[in-house]
């Protein structure tokens, strides 16, 4: 017979584990489940991104994007300092090589303004006095970007909500969900034995397998996830001083990935990247990856086929400098001309979970779905680590309301 629970959280990554540690604390008399196939936390998104902890540059003014990234920064902070979680306050230049991305910069500095960050634009001399490595026609200077090791926040956060009464399934594997009028059912694997669990509402934050979950719920919905392998490099030690902040390009508006970055890290290291790369595996973080399944499910989706074709000429140069290290090294040396091709060495690559429609669009903003007993995070992008706070806040919130008869609804798709 299946153990019965209020509430049950799929997912051991930030969002997940931060939602599961908020339910418990909102709720303390109620029994709470969090499920995760791996062994541990964060094995994916979470514990393969920068570290990065973001001031909301980027985003659009109003967005769920921004207002969790702002909310996000202040909360993530405040709880590192509360457990002794080392966290660098860097800050981060943005740096414009060309008149086209001055363009873009002082663009984006407007929005900066519009998302009432305190930042600074600075000229090409003030930039060499600030970054002596590093060339380009302008920066905008954000000081509030931090660094931190996302994969020991969320650690904590797991500890946090264990030590309040919450429960782990870890090394279960999901397999089916079935919804009933008074119950959501969950069926999975533990060590090759079946597990069943019962509970009364279902959250599920599965990151890269998220499409597949709302499908093994019945839900329709227009989206699929489409991967993209982010390659990393390390620089040797003695390029551990090499920049003073983190130094990121002018990203185009167009695509929601933000270039090939130089990222201190919070162990003292300097990393390269990353990239973004057509993946043909949800989880392949090696150099060669295939999955037959991943690669069905995209080839059959006509989403796929629409923003490959969008963005083909930039997927074939992102495809050629990840096999051909001379143009990875290109698009670093456009602002940090000093980085030799022998100075990339290997790291490890994250898998970033993007949303897709059917007619191609990519989804910048969080993306949720809904049964009347089940939530699910369907899009979670960067910045989502820097807001997993918040984000469970909200998500916390939309459970309480849900559960309130009168504002029940079924079956629904929602994104900002």
């Amino acid at each position: 017979m299946e153990e019965m629970y209020d509430y049950v959280v799929i997912g051991g990554g930030i969002v997940g584990v931060s939602t599961a540690w908020q339910l418990q604390s909102r709720f303390p008399d109620k029994s709470i489940l969090l499920i995760e196939k791996e062994s541990g936390f964060s094995h994916h998104q979470t514990g393969h991104n920068s570290g990065v902890i973001h001031a909301g540059v980027y985003y659009a003014p109003g967005s769920l994007k921004a207002k969790f990234c702002q909310a996000g920064v202040a909360a993530t902070t405040d709880f590192c300092a509360k457990h002794d979680i080392p966290v660098e306050n860097c800050g981060k230049l943005l740096v414009a090589t060309s008149p086209q991305e001055v363009e873009r910069m002082n663009a984006l500095y407007e929005r900066c303004h519009q998302n009432g960050l305190d930042v600074e634009l600075i000229d090409q001399d003030e930039l060499k006095v600030r970054e002596p490595n590093i060339v380009g026609l302008g920066a905008i200077v954000v000081s509030t970007t931090s660094i931190v090791n996302y994969r020991q926040v969320t650690e904590k956060m797991a500890q946090e909500f264990v030590d309040a009464g919450g429960m782990l399934s870890l090394g279960t594997q999901v397999t089916s969900l079935v919804e009933s009028k008074n119950r959501v059912l969950v069926s999975g694997v533990h060590s090759d034995v079946p597990v069943s669990f019962a509970c009364q509402f279902l959250v599920v934050c599965s990151g890269l397998m998220a499409d597949r979950m709302t499908r093994m719920m019945g839900i329709e919905t227009e989206f699929q996830i489409i991967p993209y392998r982010g390659e990393y490099y390390r620089l040797p030690p003695k390029y551990n001083d090499i920049v003073n902040h983190l130094i990121y390009p002018i990203p185009d508006p167009d695509l929601p990935f933000l270039g090939v970055h130089l990222t201190r890290m919070i162990d003292g290291s300097v990393t390269v990247g990353p990239n973004a790369v057509q993946g043909w595996k949800r989880e392949g973080y090696g150099k060669i990856n295939f999955n037959l399944r991943d690669v069905l499910d995209m080839v059959s989706f006509a989403g796929f086929w629409k923003v490959s074709a969008k963005h083909l000429m930039i997927g074939l140069s992102e495809t050629k400098n990840s096999w051909w290290k001379p143009g990875y090294l290109k698009l670093v040396n456009k602002y940090c001309p000093k980085i030799k091709v022998e100075d990339l060495q290997p790291y490890p690559a994250g898998i970033r979970a993007q949303a897709v429609l059917k007619d191609g669009t990519l989804v910048h903003d969080f993306l949720f779905a809904e049964s009347e007993r089940s939530l699910h995070v369907c899009n979670a992008p960067s910045p989502a680590a820097t807001s997993a706070i918040p984000i469970g806040g909200y998500i916390c919130d939309k459970i309480a309301r849900k559960q309130q008869p009168e504002q029940e609804s079924n079956g629904a798709l929602e994104t900002a």
